[in-house]
């Protein structure tokens, strides 16, 4: 007997798919061929803030970086404090130079990753992966104490004038990023170490590699849709 809740089917026990013990993927879109058999070591420190929703999608990309990274790590939280970082720099004195990615808004400005004048050495980088409406506003809690200590950057080419694309290359829009620049937390961590790591371009180009190997399997199984078309403003509704 089959039961279904909010479109999803649940099955009995022994006929749920099987999960991989290393990629903690469905077999049938199981990453392991594609992610690096021994982490990548880098010079940066990614230290990613996930949203405790983001956890739970199933197109999350957070995990990926930390299985294909050596010094990437997670932490589920909503916002990002003091007591987050210290047992990650409790020994180092004084810290190592600190950046977080977040686009610039009219009240707080972004270097441009290709301006970045950043030091050769550890690094430390911090991403938020959530919605991008989430992300918003874990940045505005945070910013407070993490403005102090680190710089904000934002990849090149981003344009809020401009609609984001998907990062599915056909009809099947699975999370379309909603301006231009706008990218998924492992794409921007792989044009961060692209930019700023010795060797970057190879790290990029295996990060980018397994996202792509994601997104080919992943849409596999999905049906295509159609974006929803924009809603007019109010005020230009009965314009013509």
């Amino acid at each position: 007997m089959e039961l279904e809740f909010a479109g999803e089917i649940s099955t009995p026990s022994h006929r749920r798919r099987q999960i991989c013990d290393n990629c903690n993927r469905p077999t049938p879109v199981c990453l392991c061929h594609v992610i690096p058999s021994s982490p990548i070591p880098t010079s940066t420190q990614i230290i990613v803030i996930q949203h405790p929703h983001e956890s739970q999608h199933k197109l999350n990309t957070a995990h990926l970086l930390t299985k294909s990274l050596l010094n990437a790590a997670t932490i589920i939280a909503r916002r990002l404090t003091p007591n987050l970082l210290h047992p990650i720099f409790a020994g180092d004195n004084p810290p190592p130079p600190m950046f977080y990615l977040f686009p610039h808004t009219p009240s707080s400005a972004a270097v441009p990753l290709s301006e970045l004048k950043a030091e050769k050495g550890r690094l430390v980088l911090i991403v938020f992966d959530a919605t991008w409406k989430h992300a918003k506003e874990m940045v505005k809690a945070s910013e407070g104490f993490l403005s102090k200590l680190a710089t904000r950057v934002c990849l090149d080419g981003f344009d809020k004038e401009v609609e984001g694309e998907s990062i599915y290359e056909s009809e099947l829009v699975l999370r379309k990023e909603p301006w231009g620049g706008c990218v998924s937390t492992m794409e921007a961590v792989a044009r961060w170490l692209g930019a700023v790591e010795e060797g970057g371009a190879a790290v990029e180009e295996t990060l980018v590699g397994v996202l792509k190997e994601a997104v080919k399997l992943q849409a596999q199984f999905l049906k295509p849709m159609k974006p929803r078309p924009k809603l007019l403003k109010k005020n230009k509704r009965h314009q013509f």
